[in-house]
């Protein structure tokens, strides 16, 4: 009977553990909230700044484009000696075709035939 007594004492967790697992707890919980929060324009700026001075060697940078229908950003790489596009991420033209075809099936859900 003492022995049953011995084991559930040594099944509780010290205070000190205790405090130990909210604070673990609580980091977690506040580093979900950074990961699912938005960056703002200056740490987007900053991380652009930072891509670009790596890229620098291929003679190449990066430029946020706005597209106006889907109301989101892509990214293109441009090449600085000729100014030309070399990349595009996701490729405007995949965007144009998306924007497309949500404005054809609004159309049909929308509007009554």
């Amino acid at each position: 009977m003492i022995e049953k007594v011995d084991r559930v004492k040594s099944l509780i967790q010290p205070v000190n553990q205790t405090g130990q697992v909210k604070a673990a707890v609580e980091q977690q919980a506040n580093y979900s909230d950074t990961a699912q929060r938005q960056p703002d324009k200056s740490e987007m700026e900053k991380v652009v700044r930072g891509m670009n001075d790596f890229l620098k060697p291929s003679n190449t940078h990066l430029k946020f484009e706005f597209h106006d229908e889907l109301e989101e950003y892509y990214v293109t790489m441009v090449d600085d000696i000729t100014h030309e596009v070399i990349r595009e991420i996701p490729s405007k033209k995949l965007l144009d075709m998306y924007a497309a075809m949500t404005e054809y099936l609004g159309v049909l859900v929308d509007k009554k035939i």
